[in-house]
């Protein structure tokens, strides 16, 4: 690992910084594409972050093109000249989408998804796509279309998933912001992995479209980036109401690019290591406790609490395989193409009944309603990201913690899980390393709809501890 310091190369630079200098000519976008093209063409052949890259003339082209508009003083948009690569699960118009399967391996979708429209026009580079899981199914990021997707921290270890070949090319330099999304802790395991910030936005925050069920709470995409910052510039650009999408919220995403500096005196915060019932290796546990202090230093109360989570993983189970059950065509069609574990989500809910529906919504609002009497004590809880540590790159999944066997491929994530069954909005903050180098992330989850509140104890908390600085050591 390498500490960061004021000669970072310019592909290590804040994507804020990067869109300042471009925007004041005091460097081309042609040049940022360059450096972040070179970049990748040193380092992704390791990693395998970026799955589908455009050709450099093309985008060469294209960043002088924006260079041209810039100097004629057209208005530009906050992402201006900035390289992003969207995640291979989103629609990208002309552009390949896999969702990481062979069913969709040549797909090329004739429109964008409705953030992708937004990144667009807000000025920033579309490159390419990120890998990740089949469907987005489980936190290790590998598939037959692509393969894996190492750790930039140890090529030998996992990424996580299902965004984590959006981590490891923020990690690795290969681009300043990403995109991802979360279901079950996709923005938020691969960011406690790779030493980067991921942010699960309140469900409705930044619009899904187009989408089959426009009403549904449980999937959300969101904002990825190496400091706190970054993530709330593309939030900014990524929110925002939309009238197709009935949950969306009705506030502007621009209220983002507020400050993000507030006095945190006297601000009480539950420590939960564990939600009082999970399995986490004993290092998680350590990291995530040292860098307790760091909240006490900038005014906080931390207390030792955690809400009655009891049966959360039942219901997120249930509400999962009902969203599975949407891949009924593809898997009657193409069932031989299906890595295991995706069958086994979309047969689970494709035999479902009404009442285990019903259930789980009934189980899932009281749960709500726990987690919300807490906090009326209580303004955050934090908790670890993830309850082990980057893995093998060879293991699909983790069948077993601390000597305890995991039923699903979905168990060794239930910190990650239950949370997204709450709608809160919560992100992942670089909090350490264990003993072998390996990066360890925080969560951090607010009240309802607090999505800002979230961002500036986490911007607070990043700037006391200065983890997300230590880059990994790969040439």
């Amino acid at each position: 690992m390498q500490e960061n310091n004021s000669n970072n190369p310019l592909y290590y630079q804040d994507a804020i910084n990067i869109a300042a200098l471009i925007r004041k000519k005091e460097i081309s976008v042609r040049e940022v594409m360059s450096a972040f093209l070179e970049r990748i063409d040193k380092v992704n052949p390791k990693i395998n972050a970026i799955c589908t890259l455009r050709q450099h003339e093309d985008l060469l082209l294209e960043a002088e093109a924006a260079d041209g508009a810039l100097l004629k003083g057209i208005e530009i948009g906050p992402l201006f000249g900035l390289p992003i690569a969207i995640k291979d699960l989103a629609l990208t118009r002309n552009l390949r989408t896999t969702y990481g399967s062979l069913i969709y391996k040549d797909f090329i979708p004739d429109q964008d998804e409705l953030f992708v429209e937004r990144i667009k026009k807000a000025g920033a580079i579309i490159i390419g796509k990120t890998n990740a899981p089949e469907f987005g199914a489980g936190s290790h990021t590998f598939n037959k279309v692509f393969g894996i997707t190492g750790n930039p921290y140890n090529l030998n270890k996992s990424a996580g998933g299902s965004s984590g070949g959006a981590a490891a090319a923020l990690a690795a330099g290969m681009v300043p912001i990403a995109d991802g999304s979360d279901l079950g802790g996709s923005l938020r395991n691969p960011a406690g992995f790779c030493n980067v910030v991921g942010f699960r936005p309140s469900p409705g925050r930044v619009p899904s479209w187009p989408t089959r069920d426009a009403w549904s709470l449980l999937p959300v995409e969101g904002p990825m980036a190496r400091s706190v910052k970054d993530v709330a510039l593309l939030l900014s650009v990524m929110a925002g109401p939309d009238p197709r999408v009935p949950v969306s919220i009705d506030e502007p995403g621009n209220q983002f690019l507020e400050t993000l500096d507030r006095d945190f005196s006297n601000t009480m915060i539950a420590w939960s290591p564990d939600l009082g019932q999970f399995h986490i290796e004993p290092e998680v546990i350590e990291v995530c406790e040292k860098a307790l202090p760091a909240f006490q230093n900038i005014g906080c109360i931390v207390d030792h609490s955690e809400p009655d989570f009891s049966g959360s993983m039942d219901i997120f189970q249930t509400l999962r395989a009902l969203i599975f059950a949407d891949l009924e065509e593809d898997y009657l069609k193409h069932r031989d193409l299906m890595k295991d574990t995706v069958i086994w989500n979309i047969e689970k809910g494709l035999k479902l009944t009404g009442q285990d529906i019903n259930q789980a919504v009934v189980r899932q609002t009281e749960l709500y309603h726990r987690v919300c009497s807490f906090f009326e004590k209580y303004d955050f809880l934090i908790l670890p990201t993830a309850q082990v540590l980057p893995f093998d790159v060879e293991k699909e999944w983790i069948s077993e913690i601390n000597g305890q066997k995991m039923g699903t491929y979905l168990d060794w994530m239930s910190i990650c899980c239950v949370i997204t069954l709450m709608g809160l909005p919560v992100v992942s903050v670089p909090c350490g390393f264990s003993s072998d180098g390996l990066p360890v992330g925080i969560q951090i989850v607010g009240k309802h709809h607090r999505d800002f509140e979230v961002l500036q104890l986490a911007h607070a908390f990043e700037g006391v501890t200065q983890f997300g600085k230590i880059r990994p050591d790969i040439k």
